[in-house]
């Protein structure tokens, strides 16, 4: 299990944490008004996620595993690729305790609870978006010791749980985590500077990733389908893949 792993000591939350979330929250939610995907405001509500206090794990969690079977579990901070994907392999998701002070509000380098809980959530309480994730981490177990294989999930994970774009009713709206929980990655997609691009598996595996800066590009799912599909591809295309040599000692 991973060491980075802790209780919610949800009681030792000040009143300014309790506000900052309270402010994130009802930022998130004008901005992201006829931007989001269904299944965001759908899982928002199922989660029993609101604006007038911080989010309980426990509560969190009997909600996700009462829909999807899935587990919200504390942890203190970033996790190695075998924690990480062996976690989201046994459809348990972390998420930090910590959120971000005031001082911090637009900008922060990890990923803090608002991130974690209200970027995150809403879509683990999708079936299909659930399923993906478990998906995605069990095949990342396999190639654990494939640096190249490790880069190509981890960009399938940036392009599309944290940045992704789907396409629904005619219109463009925003699914990934990254996008859902950060103003200025909303208001940088929104300005148009960063190119949209049609979500091809191909092209997704070429792209260099990074969450150290706003995004360069962003890829659309022509419909919920093509997550799933893509997933299962990219599983074909690691086990064809050439493995790693191993190195005498």
């Amino acid at each position: 299990m991973p060491t980075a792993m802790l209780q919610q000591h949800y009681d030792q939350y000040s009143a300014q944490d309790h506000l900052v979330w309270k402010v994130l929250f009802d930022r998130q939610t004008a901005l992201l008004h006829k931007r989001a995907c269904d299944a965001f405001w759908q899982g928002l509500r199922a989660a029993g996620l609101h604006r007038n206090a911080l989010p309980d794990f426990a509560q969190v969690s009997q909600r996700l595993q009462h829909a999807t079977g899935w587990q919200l579990i504390p942890v203190a901070g970033m996790l190695n690729d075998a924690d990480f994907y062996g976690m989201l392999a046994r459809r348990q998701f972390p998420a930090t305790v910590w959120i971000r002070s005031m001082e911090q509000f637009d900008f922060i380098e990890e990923p803090d609870l608002f991130h974690g809980v209200f970027g995150h959530v809403p879509l683990l309480m999708d079936a299909a978006f659930a399923d993906f994730l478990q998906f995605l981490g069990h095949v990342a177990m396999l190639h654990l010791h494939d640096a190249a294989a490790l880069a190509r999930l981890e960009r399938l994970y940036g392009f599309a749980v944290q940045f992704g774009l789907v396409r629904e009713g005619g219109e463009t709206r925003l699914f990934g985590a990254g996008l859902l929980s950060s103003s200025g990655e909303i208001h940088h997609y929104l300005s148009e500077v960063a190119p949209r691009h049609p979500f091809e598996l191909a092209a997704v595996l070429e792209t260099p990733y990074s969450e150290a800066h706003l995004q360069d590009g962003y890829f659309e799912l022509s419909g919920w389908e093509q997550l799933t599909e893509s997933v299962a591809d990219l599983a074909a295309v690691l086990a064809d893949a050439p493995q790693p040599a191993l190195v005498a000692r």
